[in-house]
C-alpha cells in the first residue's frame, strides 16, 4: 500500500529542524513531502540541503491549512495520504499499524493515532487526544480533552475504535476519499476543516477510526498560538460553517442559534476577562458567518446524518456539572 507522508511548511525551519529527522528515520514505508506555503525563511533550502530524499512541492501563496494541503495534493499519486504537522514527533513502526487497519478494514477511510503531549509525554495533547466527537451543538471534544481539560495516558484509550473526527495533526485518508469530498473546504483556512471534513465522510457512511498502536507527539500551537485572537475569531467563524453544512435540516436553523447565544456569552467572558481582543474576534467571527452563510448553504449535501453527536450538551456537562474527564462521562453513560 502506497503511502505519502504530507508536512505542510510555513516558516518553520526550527520545526524542521527539530520533528522531520523523526519522520524520515521511522517511515520508511512511506514517500515524505513537505508542501511548502510560501515561506520566506530558509526552511526550503535546509530540507534540500540536508535531506535530498523528501520530495518537495511550492505552493505560490499562504493558503493557509485547508487549501495548502488540497494544492500540494494534486502533485501526489499515493493510495494513503498522511497529513502530518510539522511539530510532530513520530515514533517506530506508527505506520504499520494505520497500513494493516487500511488493508483489512476496506469501509475505513480515515484514521487517528493517539496523540500524545510533545511536553508532556504522559498526558493526551489537545488537538485530537484519542479521538474526536462533538455534542448537538457542534463543540468538538475528545477521548482525553475536554475543553482544557487533559488526560493523563494511563492506558484507559489503548483501544481501536470508531470516532467521530480525527485530528488535522496527525491525519490518515485514503486519496479516493479525499478526491470523493473534494478535500478541505478552502474557506476555512485553518481550525476545524478537518472536523468539517469527517463530517462529510460521516455524511456519506465512511467509516473514522482511532488506532491506540500507532503513537505521536504533538509540539501543538506552532502556527497560531492559543493566546492569538486570530485563532479565536477562525474557531467560532469556522464552527458555524460547519454547522451550516452539515447538520439535519430540521435541526438547523434552532443550533445554529443557539450557538449564536451561547457565543455571545463567551464574548462577555471575555469582556470581563479584559480579553478585548479576543471578544473583538467573536464579533468578527459573527460578522464573517453571516457574509459567508449562504454560499455555504449550498454547499450541503444530499444527505445529513441526525446521528452525529455524542452528547446533547458537553458545555452543560463541563461548565455546570463539572465534570471533566471523557473517562467519567463514559463510565456515567451520560451520552
Amino acid at each position: 500500500m502506497e503511502i505519502a507522508v504530507v508536512i505542510l511548511n510555513w516558516n518553520g525551519l526550527k520545526l524542521l529542524e527539530q520533528f522531520l529527522p523523526s519522520v524520515i528515520q521511522y517511515s520508511p514505508q512511506a514517500t515524505i513531502y513537505v508542501a511548502d506555503n510560501a515561506s520566506t525563511d530558509n526552511s526550503i533550502t535546509f530540507v534540500k540541503d540536508n535531506f535530498p530524499t523528501v520530495k518537495i512541492i511550492i505552493n505560490k501563496k499562504n493558503f493557509g491549512f485547508a487549501q495548502g494541503y488540497n494544492e500540494a495534493i494534486k502533485h501526489i499519486d499515493a493510495e494513503i495520504y498522511a497529513l502530518v504537522n510539522s511539530d510532530v514527533e513520530v515514533t517506530e513502526n506508527w505506520l504499520k499499524p494505520i497500513i494493516e487497519t487500511f488493508e483489512n478494514e476496506p469501509k475505513t477511510a480515515i484514521i487517528q493515532p493517539k496523540i500524545l503531549d510533545f511536553k508532556r509525554k504522559e498526558y493526551f495533547e489537545y488537538a485530537g487526544a484519542a479521538g474526536g466527537f462533538i455534542d448537538k451543538y457542534g463543540y468538538p471534544f475528545c477521548r482525553g480533552r475536554i475543553f482544557d481539560t487533559l488526560e493523563k495516558d494511563n492506558g484507559q484509550y489503548d483501544d481501536n475504535c470508531k470516532i467521530f473526527w480525527a485530528s488535522g495533526a496527525c491525519f490518515f485518508i485514503r486519496s479516493s476519499v479525499f478526491k470523493n469530498l473534494n478535500g478541505f473546504d478552502p474557506d476555512f483556512f485553518a481550525h476545524q476543516e478537518e472536523i468539517d471534513l469527517c463530517w462529510r465522510a460521516n455524511n456519506k457512511s465512511y467509516e473514522i477510526k482511532y488506532n491506540s498502536q500507532s503513537v505521536v507527539y504533538h509540539l501543538g500551537g506552532a502556527t497560531l498560538q492559543k493566546v492569538n485572537s486570530k485563532k479565536t475569531e477562525l474557531n467560532f467563524r469556522n464552527s458555524l460553517l460547519m454547522l451550516t453544512k452539515n447538520l439535519p435540516k430540521k435541526q438547523l436553523f434552532s443550533v445554529i442559534f443557539i450557538r449564536l447565544v451561547l457565543d455571545g456569552i463567551a464574548a462577555i467572558q471575555f469582556f470581563f476577562q479584559g480579553k478585548f481582543k479576543h471578544m473583538g474576534a467573536v464579533l468578527k467571527a459573527h460578522l464573517s458567518f453571516y457574509s459567508l452563510f449562504y454560499l455555504h448553504l449550498t454547499k450541503r449535501g444530499e444527505y445529513q446524518s441526525e446521528k452525529y453527536y455524542k452528547t446533547k450538551s458537553i458545555v452543560y456537562l463541563y461548565f455546570i456539572n463539572k465534570i471533566k474527564l471523557f473517562s467519567t462521562i463514559f463510565d456515567r453513560s451520560l451520552f
